[in-house]
């Protein structure tokens, strides 16, 4: 290993191989070298400890003097003999450079697929109920600062939003520590560990056939746009997000279908569409203009987002307390009691069946699916105006 006084002159001199690395040693600071490559030299220091030689690299040659490596070298050896590790602290700078905006960020670069419901859940997350730390290192958010914040959540929020953000911020944290190597533990496990998280209830709710005609009249009284929303939602069982993201390239009013390419399980939906929805979409569409969006608004996206005011002018006209899922809940209810297959309720709320074995031999068909949808149609409007 050749070893001579750095100088720039030498430095200088020294001649890149065609292939690999060689390191030459400076003769006046022991443990500063030159490790000189084909195209690169590059100042590096080597040195022990805890019993184990670490090498740590200060700066190309090209662009640092001779004296200021030697001065970065002296200190890092110094470092070294406090037993500090400084290959280990500029891993831990790299870390708390990663503020928990970014960890989101990443998350989302990372998992691709995603569905647009959840992308809004987890951006909601960092937006509304962990927007003050955006700019905080994910590193330093402690435990303590978890459970604080999930206790505030539950507080104003409720306790199904308090639980939700932090599994949000669970799965970004883990997604964030799986690329690297050294990662400190995820903070949410306090809330495992406390026993913190607060228990939750499946809504069993539903519009029973008994209040179904009180909220269609008050339904019929909304304007056009919320009228439509919730009849499309009753009598298809989609998701609130799922009609709110239509667009008219997914509807095919000539062969009476609709088209989904992507749902909340990552799995296309593809319906036939009953005579009345059939109807009530050919008069949006004439009355749509140029939108692409079934449902368009002024808002950032261009079609609606929230649906809480008409929802509630309904409750109040009704008496008829219910959210958007309770209708999808409605559908799925009255499906049953027309003793429809299994398979084919699953298909029409877009449920997987791929765990099930005698699925795996059923090749759903949308045209078979047009009779059962016929079929919850026909109920409704029954059960809606007699």
């Amino acid at each position: 290993m050749p070893t001579l006084q750095f100088t720039k002159q030498k430095i200088d001199a020294i001649s890149n191989p065609k292939a690999g690395q060689v390191l030459y040693r400076d003769k006046l600071l022991r443990g500063f070298g030159l490790r000189v490559g084909s195209s690169t030299k590059v100042y590096v220091v080597e040195g022990q400890v805890a019993g184990r030689t670490r090498r740590v690299t200060i700066g190309r040659a090209d662009i640092m003097s001779v004296d200021t490596a030697r001065k970065r070298a002296m200190q890092i050896l110094t470092e070294m003999a406090l037993g500090l590790d400084p290959n280990q602290e500029k891993r831990k700078k790299a870390l708390e450079a990663i503020t928990v905006s970014d960890a989101f960020k990443n998350f989302f670069e990372t998992r691709t697929g995603l569905a647009p419901g959840t992308v809004d859940a987890y951006q909601r997350t960092i937006n509304l109920y962990l927007k003050d730390w955006a700019k905080t290192s994910i590193t330093t958010v402690s435990r303590q600062a978890v459970l604080k914040r999930h206790q505030k959540i539950a507080k104003e929020h409720g306790e199904v939003t308090a639980n939700n953000v932090m599994r949000h911020f669970r799965s970004v944290y883990n997604v964030t520590a799986a690329g690297h190597d050294v990662f400190p533990p995820n903070p949410v496990n306090i809330l495992t560990q406390a026993r913190a998280w607060y228990p939750e209830r499946r809504r069993r709710t539903l519009i029973t056939p008994s209040d179904l005609p009180a909220w269609w009249v008050a339904v019929m009284d909304e304007p056009e746009y919320a009228r439509d929303f919730l009849l499309v939602a009753l009598f298809t069982g989609m998701r609130r997000n799922e009609i709110a993201r239509l667009r008219w390239e997914n509807i095919d009013l000539k062969n009476r279908t609709l088209h989904l390419p992507r749902t909340k399980n990552g799995d296309p939906l593809d319906l036939p569409l009953s005579g009345y929805l059939v109807d009530l979409l050919t008069n949006r569409k004439a009355a749509a203009g140029k939108s692409p969006w079934v449902f368009p608004s002024s808002s950032e996206c261009g079609h609606i987002v929230e649906t809480k005011k008409f929802t509630e002018r309904v409750t109040a006209r009704s008496g008829v307390d219910f959210t958007l899922h309770d209708l999808r809940r409605t559908f799925i209810t009255i499906a049953e009691s027309l003793d429809i297959s299994h398979y084919a309720l699953k298909r029409m709320l877009n449920h997987k069946i791929s765990g099930d074995v005698t699925a795996g031999y059923i090749v759903s068909d949308i045209e078979r699916l047009r009779g059962p949808v016929s079929l919850v149609a026909s109920k409704i409007l029954q059960l809606a105006t007699g």
